[in-house]
């Protein structure tokens, strides 16, 4: 995660809450991630953009910022085609398996 991510979350919480905190983002993401993919073989623009929400909440609440920066311009009206979907929802899906990654290394340096 970005340096932010890492400076913020430790004088917040204590390592046992931070590695709950990061657990829960990271199964919120793979949900997330599944749930958007249903959307965009819908395709339902309107469960995407819900998704896409969700996913941006969920990132910004953790300082994921490029994720969340990508889930809320994928909500941006002119991108929820199908095309628009199935482009957004592929880099997404890439941004989430890299801020998971991120986050599994963060906690690996926890004390």
């Amino acid at each position: 995660m970005p340096d932010q991510f890492a400076l913020q979350l430790t004088r917040d919480l204590d390592p046992a809450d931070l590695r709950h905190v990061l657990a829960v983002f990271e199964t919120d993401l793979a949900r997330l991630v599944g749930l958007l993919h249903d959307a965009t073989e819908a395709p339902d623009a309107v469960k995407f953009c819900r998704v896409a929400h969700q996913l941006a909440g969920a990132a910004g609440a953790v300082g994921a910022t490029a994720l969340e920066d990508a889930a809320r311009l994928a909500m941006d009206n002119d991108r929820v085609t199908p095309a628009g979907m199935e482009m957004s929802g592929a880099a997404l899906a890439a941004l989430a398996r890299d801020a998971i990654a991120r986050s599994r290394a963060f906690v690996a340096k926890l004390p």
